[in-house]
């Protein structure tokens, strides 16, 4: 039987890359959603209610939130609270936070029940609090911080009933796509390709002890 994943945010750059990753194996089926190809909008609940109620029926095995953004087009990530912006704050959690407790909410109940799944989503290293030395960029650390505490509660909850699921945050590097390419500043950047290969890595070797937790590329612990 294949084994089914769900790619959330399959048309930016990472995602497409996991898509194709994941497509390139035979034993798997890969199915996608994305706002450029589907009109999905993650904070649009009723959007999402209709696309999981379409797959109904269906057991998957991966579940992989790809979105996310650092900003918007009229707003950089902050330097200091100078910079600090109520709407943008805003549109940064709907996108990072918000959009992604929502999907959890539809589709974490499509997770395979009697065997072992995995649903996952993209955080970052700077949503750590424990690992923030240098400040700023308030809106886009909250807003994965805030992510990292709804990936915690959705792996305590879906526990009740698949207990052979897996919920973890992973943060993927710096990828080449145009989400970093602005802020890269030299800083070490794989290709998409190559972080959809070590994050499904991770996926793959997540095992029940590591439920709730968040990692990075290689699969070492993140400190919250």
């Amino acid at each position: 039987m294949k084994k089914s994943a769900l790619i959330i945010g399959d048309s930016g750059g990472l995602g497409a890359a996991l898509g194709l990753s994941v497509g390139s194996r035979p034993e798997w089926h890969v199915d996608g959603l994305s706002r450029s190809r589907d009109g999905l909008d993650l904070c649009d609940e009723t959007a999402l209610a209709e696309a999981a109620d379409a797959r109904a029926g269906v057991e998957y095995d991966l579940i992989f939130i790809a979105t996310g953004i650092l900003g918007t087009a009229a707003f950089d990530p902050e330097k200091s609270f100078k910079q600090l912006s109520a709407s943008a704050m805003r549109d940064v959690f709907a996108a990072n936070t918000i959009g992604p407790a929502l999907a959890i909410k539809h589709f974490a109940p499509l997770l395979a029940r009697d065997r072992r799944s995995v649903f996952t989503a993209l955080s970052a290293r700077v949503g750590s609090i424990g690992d923030n030395r240098l400040g700023g960029w308030m809106s886009y650390r909250a807003s994965k911080s805030a992510l990292n505490q709804i990936m915690h509660c959705a792996a305590i909850e879906f526990a009740r009933s698949r207990k052979h699921a897996i919920f973890a945050c992973l943060h993927p590097g710096t990828v080449e796509t145009s989400l970093s390419q602005k802020y890269a500043r030299g800083r070490f950047t794989a290709s998409p390709m190559d972080a959809a290969q070590s994050l499904l890595t991770v996926c793959e070797n997540l095992s029940p002890c590591d439920n709730g937790g968040f990692f990075d590329y290689t699969g070492a612990p993140i400190p919250w």
